[in-house]
């Protein structure tokens, strides 16, 4: 399986999440060539929450992608990737992908992973959850695709957001087998450790 790793930012809140794991696969896995695709609406929602722009995440990514360019490589299945990470996920994007929708790059890629069977994590961003975000998120899983709210988590003892958003890029990342630092949960009696694994 070739080493690329598609990357989609739709327009929900969680910016930072995108940001973080992009800065981690850039360090730590540069063997990995990533593929960016940013919505209109992340680019909105990260200038809002990071005061950054798309071009500056440029440098941390092999290929920034203009959504609408749906003719770009990640367009195909044909194009051999390890799959996709959809940071933040809108549910308006969820919708998307579920009925097949595909009218940018981000929808087209997503749609790409679904059809050839690859690995395709949403991490989906909305609360409260109405019925309607439930029964789409429920249809992709059903579909194959890893729903993965950014949940807190209090076990691992995070001392303030920024390692709150560390621990949950790095738990996406897992999905692929990326991961490098995690903590393990070990029993209710211990504490978690850090470690090469994942709860």
């Amino acid at each position: 399986m070739a080493e690329r790793l598609i990357i989609g930012m739709s327009g929900a809140s969680g910016a930072p999440l995108a940001v973080e794991l992009l800065r981690q696969l850039h360090v730590r896995c540069p063997q990995i060539e990533t593929h960016l695709v940013i919505s209109r609406g992340a680019e909105m929602t990260l200038q809002q929450e990071t005061g950054l722009t798309a071009e500056a995440l440029r440098p941390l990514v092999h290929t920034l992608h203009d959504n609408d360019e749906i003719g770009a490589n990640v367009a195909s299945g044909s194009f051999p990737t390890m799959g996709m990470i959809v940071v933040p996920c809108s549910m308006k994007t969820a919708a998307g992908i579920c009925s097949g929708y595909s009218d940018n790059l981000l929808l087209r890629a997503a749609d790409v992973c679904m059809k050839e069977r690859r690995r395709l994590v949403l991490v989906a961003r909305e609360s409260p959850l109405s019925t309607i975000h439930l029964r789409n998120l429920y249809e992709l899983s059903q579909m194959g695709a890893v729903i993965m709210p950014p949940m807190l988590t209090y076990y691992n003892h995070p001392s303030d957001l920024e390692d709150c958003t560390r621990y949950t890029a790095n738990r996406i990342l897992a999905q692929f087998g990326l991961n490098q630092d995690s903590y393990e949960w070990s029993g209710i009696n211990e504490p978690a450790r850090p470690g090469g694994g994942n709860s």
